[in-house]
């Protein structure tokens, strides 16, 4: 039996720094069928390569859209198919100071964090496949928390993504199957470059073990831990000390 019981793997978002760090270390434990989403489609080949190639593993890759994915017609759910863990990590900043004179980008913001991503997730959570053992690991943010003024498209559409997924949390509250999610900080990955403190980016690599510390873990987290301190302090910061966030 595999450690963790975690053999196959649905990733949406697989090209992100963290999610190729997640599936090394699943694919270290004993994973060994992944299905990669992502929008490009040269990079996640390249990934698959190379779980294929250092682990052995079984890899299927699929080409999406989040932002056409926002607007498919509920008679066209996508297919998900039938796996242990679905991962969803996809997400983008978006270019904050352009959305906030342009109503386009802000919709694309909204798209690539939250709408594009109701489609996926109303399939994944079926009455069948919550009676099920299975996980749903989904990556909001603290951005989430507290509108901010330098990204607030942003982290209005991930507090969207985690009022609908505290939703399924709850849907699936005294059922096999396990809801999980990830109120990220700051990761050192390409989308936080110089938009984040050094000292306050989490690599990936150790995002990808504290996971999967506690794999079948349910519920609201933060990653780091110690983020769920500070956004409680952020939280009660008066507006005019917030402003300057």
């Amino acid at each position: 039996m595999l450690q963790y019981s975690i053999a196959s793997a649905f990733v949406l978002g697989s090209t992100s720094a963290v999610a190729k760090a997640i599936c090394r270390e699943l694919a270290q434990r004993g994973c060994r069928h992944f299905h990669l989403l992502a929008r490009n489609l040269e990079a996640n080949q390249a990934f698959a390569a190379e779980l294929q190639q250092r682990f052995g593993a079984a890899v299927t890759t699929e080409s999406v859209d989040l932002l056409a994915d926002a607007a498919i017609p509920g008679e066209h759910a996508p297919l998900v198919g039938a796996f242990d863990l679905y991962l969803i990590t996809a997400g983008a900043l978006g270019d904050a100071e352009q959305a906030r004179h342009d109503p386009a980008e802000a919709q694309r913001i909204t798209a690539a964090n939250y709408t594009g991503l109701i489609p996926w997730l109303t399939a994944i959570a079926t009455p069948e496949r919550l009676a099920g053992s299975g996980r749903l690991w989904v990556f909001s943010s603290v951005a989430a928390d507290r509108g901010r003024p330098s990204n607030y498209h942003y982290g209005a559409a991930k507090a969207a993504l985690t009022t609908l997924c505290e939703g399924l949390l709850l849907r699936a509250h005294a059922k096999p199957f396990a809801v999980r999610i990830i109120k990220a900080g700051f990761i050192a990955t390409p989308m936080t470059v110089g938009k984040a403190p050094a000292l306050l980016c989490a690599s990936p690599e150790s995002v990808a073990r504290d996971l999967l510390r506690r794999p079948n873990r349910r519920g609201i987290e933060y990653l780091p831990w110690w983020w769920a301190a500070l956004m409680r302090l952020i939280c009660l910061l008066p507006s005019s000390l917030a402003s300057r966030l």
